[in-house]
Protein backbone atom coordinates (compact mmCIF):
# COMPACT_ATOMS: atom_id res chain seq x y z
CA UNK A 1 0.00 0.00 0.00
CA UNK A 2 0.94 3.60 -1.35
CA UNK A 3 1.20 5.59 1.99
CA UNK A 4 -0.02 9.49 0.91
CA UNK A 5 -0.01 12.51 3.35
CA UNK A 6 -2.60 15.13 2.51
CA UNK A 7 -1.10 17.81 4.09
CA UNK A 8 -0.48 20.13 0.79
CA UNK A 9 -2.61 18.21 -1.74
CA UNK A 10 -5.16 18.99 -3.99
CA UNK A 11 -7.94 16.96 -3.53
CA UNK A 12 -11.06 16.85 -5.58
CA UNK A 13 -14.65 15.73 -4.60
CA UNK A 14 -17.12 15.63 -6.43
CA UNK A 15 -20.98 15.37 -4.68
CA UNK A 16 -19.39 18.08 -2.17
CA UNK A 17 -22.81 19.45 -1.47
CA UNK A 18 -24.37 15.81 -0.96
CA UNK A 19 -24.32 14.44 2.10
CA UNK A 20 -21.60 12.61 2.38
CA UNK A 21 -19.41 14.19 0.01
CA UNK A 22 -20.45 17.74 2.35
CA UNK A 23 -19.18 15.88 5.52
CA UNK A 24 -15.77 15.06 3.98
CA UNK A 25 -14.94 18.55 2.49
CA UNK A 26 -15.76 19.71 6.43
CA UNK A 27 -12.89 16.97 8.20
CA UNK A 28 -10.52 17.39 5.74
CA UNK A 29 -10.69 21.54 6.39
CA UNK A 30 -11.04 20.85 10.25
CA UNK A 31 -8.10 18.52 10.04
CA UNK A 32 -5.87 18.88 6.26
CA UNK A 33 -3.10 22.04 6.57
CA UNK A 34 -2.45 23.84 3.62
CA UNK A 35 -4.94 21.49 1.08
CA UNK A 36 -6.57 23.11 -2.10
CA UNK A 37 -9.93 21.12 -1.70
CA UNK A 38 -12.34 21.82 -4.64
CA UNK A 39 -15.88 20.75 -5.26
CA UNK A 40 -17.90 19.74 -7.70
CA UNK A 41 -21.73 19.46 -7.33
CA UNK A 42 -24.63 20.10 -9.86
CA UNK A 43 -27.05 21.13 -7.59
CA UNK A 44 -30.05 19.07 -9.22
CA UNK A 45 -33.44 19.25 -7.59
CA UNK A 46 -33.87 15.48 -6.76
CA UNK A 47 -34.64 16.49 -3.21
CA UNK A 48 -34.82 19.92 -1.72
CA UNK A 49 -31.57 21.92 -2.77
CA UNK A 50 -32.25 24.41 0.11
CA UNK A 51 -30.29 21.73 2.26
CA UNK A 52 -27.55 21.33 -0.18
CA UNK A 53 -27.20 25.30 0.35
CA UNK A 54 -27.26 25.19 3.62
CA UNK A 55 -24.77 22.02 3.98
CA UNK A 56 -22.50 24.38 1.80
CA UNK A 57 -22.76 27.79 3.47
CA UNK A 58 -21.31 25.95 6.78
CA UNK A 59 -18.45 24.34 4.07
CA UNK A 60 -18.03 28.48 2.76
CA UNK A 61 -17.47 29.98 5.95
CA UNK A 62 -14.49 27.16 6.83
CA UNK A 63 -12.58 28.60 4.30
CA UNK A 64 -9.04 29.39 4.88
CA UNK A 65 -8.76 27.00 8.02
CA UNK A 66 -5.75 25.67 8.37
CA UNK A 67 -4.00 27.47 5.56
CA UNK A 68 -6.97 25.43 3.46
CA UNK A 69 -8.09 26.43 0.48
CA UNK A 70 -11.70 25.41 0.14
CA UNK A 71 -13.42 26.20 -3.54
CA UNK A 72 -16.61 25.19 -5.11
CA UNK A 73 -17.78 24.72 -8.56
CA UNK A 74 -20.97 24.13 -9.84
CA UNK A 75 -21.02 21.77 -12.72
CA UNK A 76 -22.36 18.50 -13.74
CA UNK A 77 -20.04 15.53 -14.18
CA UNK A 78 -21.91 14.38 -17.49
CA UNK A 79 -20.37 17.51 -18.95
CA UNK A 80 -16.53 16.29 -20.21
CA UNK A 81 -15.60 20.08 -20.61
CA UNK A 82 -16.57 20.71 -17.12
CA UNK A 83 -14.37 17.99 -15.63
CA UNK A 84 -11.13 18.29 -18.08
CA UNK A 85 -11.45 22.08 -17.48
CA UNK A 86 -11.23 21.21 -13.51
CA UNK A 87 -8.68 18.76 -14.10
CA UNK A 88 -6.70 21.12 -16.43
CA UNK A 89 -6.84 24.38 -13.90
CA UNK A 90 -6.32 22.82 -10.68
CA UNK A 91 -4.40 19.20 -11.45
CA UNK A 92 -5.96 17.37 -8.33
CA UNK A 93 -3.27 14.60 -7.02
CA UNK A 94 -6.29 13.34 -4.98
CA UNK A 95 -9.62 12.45 -6.08
CA UNK A 96 -13.43 11.33 -4.30
CA UNK A 97 -16.35 10.52 -6.59
CA UNK A 98 -19.06 10.68 -4.72
CA UNK A 99 -21.43 12.69 -7.14
CA UNK A 100 -24.02 9.80 -8.32
CA UNK A 101 -27.76 9.57 -8.93
CA UNK A 102 -28.89 7.68 -5.73
CA UNK A 103 -31.60 5.50 -5.19
CA UNK A 104 -32.75 2.58 -5.78
CA UNK A 105 -36.62 3.14 -6.60
CA UNK A 106 -35.94 6.42 -8.52
CA UNK A 107 -33.55 4.06 -10.89
CA UNK A 108 -36.81 2.20 -11.96
CA UNK A 109 -38.90 5.31 -13.34
CA UNK A 110 -36.02 7.93 -14.14
CA UNK A 111 -33.24 5.54 -15.52
CA UNK A 112 -31.63 8.85 -17.91
CA UNK A 113 -30.45 10.02 -14.52
CA UNK A 114 -28.56 7.37 -13.58
CA UNK A 115 -26.91 7.11 -16.95
CA UNK A 116 -25.35 10.40 -17.31
CA UNK A 117 -24.13 10.97 -13.45
CA UNK A 118 -23.44 7.21 -12.69
CA UNK A 119 -22.17 5.95 -15.65
CA UNK A 120 -20.96 9.03 -18.12
CA UNK A 121 -20.05 11.12 -15.39
CA UNK A 122 -17.97 8.61 -13.88
CA UNK A 123 -16.52 7.72 -17.27
CA UNK A 124 -15.22 11.04 -17.54
CA UNK A 125 -14.06 11.33 -13.69
CA UNK A 126 -11.69 8.32 -15.43
CA UNK A 127 -10.54 9.76 -18.41
CA UNK A 128 -9.32 12.60 -16.10
CA UNK A 129 -7.30 10.91 -14.41
CA UNK A 130 -5.97 9.07 -17.35
CA UNK A 131 -4.51 11.90 -18.64
CA UNK A 132 -3.95 14.28 -15.77
CA UNK A 133 -2.33 11.32 -13.74
CA UNK A 134 -3.57 10.95 -10.21
CA UNK A 135 -1.87 9.58 -7.06
CA UNK A 136 -5.44 7.68 -5.75
CA UNK A 137 -9.19 7.55 -6.97
CA UNK A 138 -11.56 7.26 -4.31
CA UNK A 139 -15.36 6.70 -5.67
CA UNK A 140 -18.55 5.61 -3.74
CA UNK A 141 -19.63 2.17 -4.89
CA UNK A 142 -23.01 0.67 -3.05
CA UNK A 143 -23.98 -2.37 -0.74
CA UNK A 144 -26.78 -2.66 -3.92
CA UNK A 145 -24.34 -4.22 -6.07
CA UNK A 146 -24.95 -7.51 -3.81
CA UNK A 147 -28.80 -7.61 -5.00
CA UNK A 148 -30.54 -10.61 -3.89
CA UNK A 149 -27.47 -12.67 -2.35
CA UNK A 150 -28.31 -15.31 0.16
CA UNK A 151 -25.08 -15.67 1.60
CA UNK A 152 -24.32 -13.26 4.75
CA UNK A 153 -22.69 -10.93 5.95
CA UNK A 154 -21.59 -9.98 1.87
CA UNK A 155 -17.96 -10.31 1.60
CA UNK A 156 -15.64 -8.10 -1.01
CA UNK A 157 -15.11 -11.72 -2.42
CA UNK A 158 -18.64 -12.49 -3.01
CA UNK A 159 -19.57 -12.81 -6.61
CA UNK A 160 -21.95 -9.77 -7.59
CA UNK A 161 -23.26 -10.39 -10.77
CA UNK A 162 -27.40 -10.19 -10.42
CA UNK A 163 -27.53 -6.38 -9.54
CA UNK A 164 -31.89 -6.03 -9.04
CA UNK A 165 -32.31 -2.38 -10.08
CA UNK A 166 -30.45 -0.01 -12.43
CA UNK A 167 -29.10 1.67 -9.63
CA UNK A 168 -27.02 -1.40 -8.44
CA UNK A 169 -25.97 -2.16 -12.30
CA UNK A 170 -24.58 1.26 -12.39
CA UNK A 171 -22.48 0.83 -9.30
CA UNK A 172 -21.52 -2.59 -10.78
CA UNK A 173 -20.52 -1.04 -13.70
CA UNK A 174 -18.23 1.80 -12.11
CA UNK A 175 -16.21 -0.80 -10.24
CA UNK A 176 -15.72 -2.78 -13.60
CA UNK A 177 -14.46 0.87 -15.26
CA UNK A 178 -12.01 1.33 -12.65
CA UNK A 179 -10.75 -2.02 -13.02
CA UNK A 180 -9.98 -1.86 -16.34
CA UNK A 181 -8.55 2.01 -16.30
CA UNK A 182 -6.55 0.29 -13.38
CA UNK A 183 -5.19 -2.01 -15.23
CA UNK A 184 -4.38 0.23 -18.77
CA UNK A 185 -3.70 3.07 -17.68
CA UNK A 186 -1.94 2.18 -13.81
CA UNK A 187 -4.61 4.60 -11.79
CA UNK A 188 -4.69 3.45 -7.94
CA UNK A 189 -8.21 3.35 -7.34
CA UNK A 190 -10.50 2.24 -4.58
CA UNK A 191 -14.14 1.55 -4.49
CA UNK A 192 -16.12 2.05 -1.39
CA UNK A 193 -19.02 -0.23 -0.77
CA UNK A 194 -21.28 2.08 1.53
CA UNK A 195 -24.13 0.33 3.65
CA UNK A 196 -27.15 2.33 4.30
CA UNK A 197 -25.94 6.13 5.43
CA UNK A 198 -27.79 8.16 7.83
CA UNK A 199 -27.02 11.34 10.15
CA UNK A 200 -28.06 14.62 10.26
CA UNK A 201 -28.35 16.34 7.51
CA UNK A 202 -29.10 13.65 5.34
CA UNK A 203 -30.94 12.44 1.97
CA UNK A 204 -34.59 12.92 2.95
CA UNK A 205 -35.45 10.45 0.65
CA UNK A 206 -33.77 7.68 3.07
CA UNK A 207 -36.11 5.87 5.08
CA UNK A 208 -35.36 7.31 8.25
CA UNK A 209 -35.93 11.15 6.97
CA UNK A 210 -39.07 10.14 4.96
CA UNK A 211 -40.62 8.44 7.90
CA UNK A 212 -39.66 11.54 10.05
CA UNK A 213 -41.44 13.90 7.99
CA UNK A 214 -44.40 12.03 7.53
CA UNK A 215 -44.82 11.58 11.11
CA UNK A 216 -44.17 15.26 11.70
CA UNK A 217 -47.30 15.51 9.73
CA UNK A 218 -49.20 13.21 10.69
CA UNK A 219 -48.86 10.63 7.96
CA UNK A 220 -48.72 6.67 8.10
CA UNK A 221 -45.62 5.34 7.05
CA UNK A 222 -44.98 1.97 5.34
CA UNK A 223 -42.89 -0.13 6.57
CA UNK A 224 -41.60 -2.63 3.89
CA UNK A 225 -41.20 -6.38 3.74
CA UNK A 226 -43.79 -6.04 7.00
CA UNK A 227 -41.34 -5.27 8.99
CA UNK A 228 -38.90 -8.15 8.03
CA UNK A 229 -36.36 -6.35 6.46
CA UNK A 230 -32.68 -5.67 8.05
CA UNK A 231 -30.44 -2.96 7.22
CA UNK A 232 -26.49 -2.40 7.81
CA UNK A 233 -27.11 0.84 9.35
CA UNK A 234 -24.03 2.95 9.05
CA UNK A 235 -23.47 6.60 10.75
CA UNK A 236 -22.53 9.18 8.65
CA UNK A 237 -19.21 10.12 10.56
CA UNK A 238 -17.89 6.60 10.52
CA UNK A 239 -18.47 6.69 6.68
CA UNK A 240 -16.22 9.79 6.33
CA UNK A 241 -14.12 8.27 9.03
CA UNK A 242 -13.50 5.41 6.43
CA UNK A 243 -12.88 7.32 2.88
CA UNK A 244 -10.49 9.39 4.65
CA UNK A 245 -8.22 6.32 6.16
CA UNK A 246 -8.70 4.77 2.82
CA UNK A 247 -7.59 8.36 0.83
CA UNK A 248 -4.04 7.83 2.68
CA UNK A 249 -3.65 4.43 1.54
CA UNK A 250 -3.57 3.69 -2.53
CA UNK A 251 -3.00 -0.01 -3.53
CA UNK A 252 0.91 -0.35 -4.99
CA UNK A 253 1.95 0.26 -8.25
CA UNK A 254 3.35 -3.20 -9.87
CA UNK A 255 4.29 -3.97 -13.05
CA UNK A 256 2.82 -7.76 -14.24
CA UNK A 257 4.83 -10.25 -16.34
CA UNK A 258 2.69 -9.21 -19.49
CA UNK A 259 4.91 -5.89 -19.05
CA UNK A 260 1.22 -4.39 -18.41
CA UNK A 261 0.54 -3.07 -14.49
CA UNK A 262 -0.96 -5.02 -12.13
CA UNK A 263 -4.08 -3.16 -11.23
CA UNK A 264 -3.18 -1.05 -8.41
CA UNK A 265 -7.47 -1.61 -7.66
CA UNK A 266 -9.14 -2.69 -4.41
CA UNK A 267 -13.11 -2.31 -3.53
CA UNK A 268 -13.70 -2.56 0.78
CA UNK A 269 -17.37 -2.57 2.49
CA UNK A 270 -17.72 0.00 5.22
CA UNK A 271 -20.61 -0.66 6.98
CA UNK A 272 -21.70 -1.35 10.89
CA UNK A 273 -21.46 -4.64 10.27
CA UNK A 274 -24.74 -5.19 13.01
CA UNK A 275 -27.84 -5.40 10.84
CA UNK A 276 -30.99 -3.59 12.59
CA UNK A 277 -34.50 -4.91 11.66
CA UNK A 278 -36.50 -2.29 10.19
CA UNK A 279 -39.31 -2.30 13.25
CA UNK A 280 -36.29 -2.12 16.12
CA UNK A 281 -35.15 1.04 14.18
CA UNK A 282 -38.77 2.99 13.64
CA UNK A 283 -38.97 2.34 17.44
CA UNK A 284 -35.49 3.67 18.18
CA UNK A 285 -36.31 6.21 15.65
CA UNK A 286 -39.44 7.58 17.43
CA UNK A 287 -38.43 7.48 21.35
CA UNK A 288 -35.53 10.13 20.12
CA UNK A 289 -37.72 11.91 18.04
CA UNK A 290 -39.78 12.20 21.21
CA UNK A 291 -36.79 13.01 23.26
CA UNK A 292 -35.96 15.90 20.91
CA UNK A 293 -39.67 17.27 21.03
CA UNK A 294 -39.93 16.79 17.63
CA UNK A 295 -43.02 14.76 18.38
CA UNK A 296 -45.55 15.27 21.49
CA UNK A 297 -44.93 12.37 24.22
CA UNK A 298 -48.12 11.06 23.46
CA UNK A 299 -47.90 10.41 19.59
CA UNK A 300 -49.66 7.17 18.59
CA UNK A 301 -47.50 5.59 16.47
CA UNK A 302 -49.59 2.46 15.87
CA UNK A 303 -52.39 4.92 14.29
CA UNK A 304 -49.18 5.96 11.63
CA UNK A 305 -47.46 2.52 10.52
CA UNK A 306 -48.70 0.53 7.80
CA UNK A 307 -46.65 -2.88 7.28
CA UNK A 308 -46.63 -3.12 3.27
CA UNK A 309 -44.94 -5.63 0.85
CA UNK A 310 -41.50 -5.46 -0.33
CA UNK A 311 -41.02 -3.06 -3.02
CA UNK A 312 -39.44 -3.46 -6.26
CA UNK A 313 -35.64 -3.89 -6.45
CA UNK A 314 -35.62 -3.60 -2.85
CA UNK A 315 -33.51 -7.05 -0.85
CA UNK A 316 -34.52 -8.57 2.53
CA UNK A 317 -31.18 -7.75 4.33
CA UNK A 318 -28.14 -6.07 3.76
CA UNK A 319 -25.01 -6.75 6.23
CA UNK A 320 -21.69 -5.85 5.59
CA UNK A 321 -18.29 -7.83 5.84
CA UNK A 322 -16.12 -5.15 6.96
CA UNK A 323 -12.80 -7.83 7.53
CA UNK A 324 -10.57 -6.30 4.65
CA UNK A 325 -11.00 -3.02 6.08
CA UNK A 326 -9.86 -3.91 9.91
CA UNK A 327 -7.46 -5.75 7.91
CA UNK A 328 -5.75 -3.13 5.79
CA UNK A 329 -6.87 0.56 7.49
CA UNK A 330 -7.41 -0.91 11.09
CA UNK A 331 -10.76 0.55 10.89
CA UNK A 332 -14.27 -0.61 11.72
CA UNK A 333 -17.62 1.73 11.83
CA UNK A 334 -19.23 1.44 15.72
CA UNK A 335 -21.43 4.10 16.18
CA UNK A 336 -24.59 2.87 17.52
CA UNK A 337 -27.90 3.11 16.17
CA UNK A 338 -29.75 4.87 18.70
CA UNK A 339 -26.33 7.81 19.63
CA UNK A 340 -26.90 8.02 15.58
CA UNK A 341 -30.74 8.83 15.40
CA UNK A 342 -30.39 10.77 18.23
CA UNK A 343 -27.75 13.18 16.31
CA UNK A 344 -30.24 12.91 13.68
CA UNK A 345 -33.01 13.65 15.56
CA UNK A 346 -31.54 16.58 17.44
CA UNK A 347 -30.40 17.98 14.09
CA UNK A 348 -34.25 17.36 12.67
CA UNK A 349 -35.03 19.79 15.63
CA UNK A 350 -32.83 22.38 15.32
CA UNK A 351 -33.15 22.63 11.53
CA UNK A 352 -36.42 22.08 10.86
CA UNK A 353 -38.39 23.37 14.22
CA UNK A 354 -36.57 26.06 15.26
Amino acid sequence: MQKINLNGKTILVTGAAGFIGSNLVKRLLLEVKDATIIGVDNMNDYYDVSLKEWRLDGLNGMNGKNGNKWVFVKGDLASKETIDGLFEQYHPTIVVNLAAQAGVRYSITNPDAYVQSNLIGFFNILEACRHYPVEHLVYASSSSVYGSNKKIPYSIDDKVDNPVSLYAATKKSNELMAHAYSKLYNIPSTGLRFFTVYGPAGRPDMAYFGFTNKLVKGETIQIFNFGNCKRDFTYVDDIVEGVIRVMQGAPEKQMGEDGLPIPPYAVYNIGNNQPENLLTFVDILQQELIRAKVLPEDYDFEAHKKLVPMQPGDVPVTYADTSALERDYGYKPSTSLRDGLRAFAEWYAYFYLK
